[in-house]
């Protein structure tokens, strides 16, 4: 069985980090190790929250701490998501050569989560709130860490430091990418000015592939939070499965649908991921992917 260390803040309430990301892994028949980099009473979108982030030097300490029992060689993937400080971006970095020291096949996934507060260009407001810093310290240093990045399209653009309009833009903002480290890239949402606006886009991009999808876009009043890290934490399951790239990609697109969509049609705010869970292993639609053409 795969094993994956999954970094990433935790909600007493709700489904956000790795309150969203653990359960849809396990389902999939993937072990996770959650470390949880803050401990909040609900996703900050609600406007009001407590709780906080946990000291980066104790991040790297729990790690050592499995290290200390021998088992950190098994450890396959280090996933990273939602950090509670800057401090915390350097202690992943360390995380991640001390996983790779112990297994260095293991793969590192980052999910630069970077906090969108306002909607623009058609992609709702996260409501995502991220301390000063952690941005930067993303852009500059993730990219030459990371073996693969999941970003969305506010968070791709900030990566290449420049607006994307269309798919074969992000394909060209991806391999920019792809030439500081990662192997692979997933766009989570992908805004592109010739689809329907009624489609949700997601793409992935690799050295060679370049591959495009799309779902319905759900008109919820208030968008749910968590999509993206349910997508992210399918997406990495997936390919610790022995999926191929097209098809890890084409499964994510179809689980998360399924979970968006029954909540949705349950009229909920808050993530149906245990509803949908029989879906998230075998989903009843599907959305085949097409390759991108670049001119």
């Amino acid at each position: 069985m795969k094993n994956v260390l999954s970094i990433q803040s935790h909600v007493v309430f709700g489904h956000a980090g790795n309150s969203a990301a653990v359960f849809p892994m396990r389902r999939l028949g993937v072990n996770v190790w959650p470390l949880n980099t803050v401990q909040f009473s609900n996703h900050t979108q609600y406007g009001h929250w407590s709780g906080s982030a946990i000291d980066a030097g104790q991040m790297v300490e729990l790690v050592e701490g499995i290290g200390a029992i021998g088992v950190l060689p098994r450890c396959d993937a280090v996933l990273s998501g939602y950090l509670g400080t800057p401090d915390q971006a350097q202690a992943v970095i360390d995380v991640v050569r001390a996983v790779k020291a112990g297994n260095p096949h293991a793969r590192y996934f980052c999910d630069p989560v970077m906090g969108t507060l306002n909607t623009t260009g058609g992609i709702p407001g996260s409501g995502c709130r991220v301390e000063p810093g952690i941005q930067e310290f993303l852009v500059t240093h993730m990219p030459e860490v990371a073996d693969a990045m999941m970003p969305n399209h506010s968070e791709l653009q900030r990566l290449v430091g420049r607006e994307l309009e269309t798919a074969e833009e992000a394909v060209d903002a991806c391999r920019e990418l792809i030439a500081r480290g990662p192997k692979l890239i997933l766009v989570k949402h992908l805004l592109d000015r010739n689809s329907p606006a009624d489609a949700f886009n997601m793409m992935v991009v690799s050295e060679r592939e370049a591959w495009l999808a799309q779902r319905p876009l759900y008109p919820f009043a208030r968008q749910p939070v968590g999509v993206g890290d349910i997508t992210s934490a399918i997406f990495v399951a997936r390919l610790m499965l022995g999926d191929t790239l097209r098809r890890a990609f084409e499964h994510t697109l179809a689980a998360v649908n399924a979970v968006v969509k029954t909540t949705y049609d349950a009229g909920r705010y808050e993530l149906e991921i245990v509803a949908a869970q029989d879906q998230i292993a075998r989903p009843r639609e599907w959305f085949d992917a097409w390759t991108v053409d670049l001119v």
